[in-house]
């Protein structure tokens, strides 16, 4: 067996290969840094802009919301309960379909934007039909 200062491999290519590889793998994270879409303009209904108020606040239905229908769902389906009052004591049905989607009614322009946007897929529309008022 010939002694060879190589060996079977050549450490130098070895290790070019490992650095091209690493920058082609992460070439589309740092392509992609700073270029996020704009996020989207969420179209209230007529009904939503004369009402003002949500059922929370502005900021806390942006960020929370999903957090608020899991509560309501628990609430509705595993203790009978229907009346949520918010923290200014003002009472709300807790139904998606009939509390939420009364005022937020297009489901395409104020729900789907922002989930797709955030690529979110809600299982509720597996059971809450889109639009209960039909308009």
């Amino acid at each position: 067996m010939p002694n060879n200062s190589k060996g079977m491999y050549n450490k130098n290519l070895v290790i070019a290969g490992i650095v091209i590889f690493v920058i082609l793998a992460a070439f589309p994270f740092w392509f992609n840094v700073g270029r996020s879409a704009p996020a989207p303009e969420i179209i209230l209904t007529e009904k939503a802009i004369a009402a003002e108020d949500c059922v929370r606040d502005k900021e806390y239905m942006t960020l929370e919301h999903m957090q608020l229908l899991d509560v309501w769902r628990d609430a509705v389906v595993r203790d009978g309960k229907r009346i949520y009052v918010n923290p200014k004591g003002v009472e709300f049905n807790m139904s998606l379909s009939n509390t939420c989607l009364d005022c937020h009614s297009n489901k395409e322009e104020f729900c789907d934007r922002c989930h797709d946007y955030t690529s979110v897929s809600p299982y509720c529309w597996d059971c809450h039909i889109d639009n209960p008022q039909g308009d």
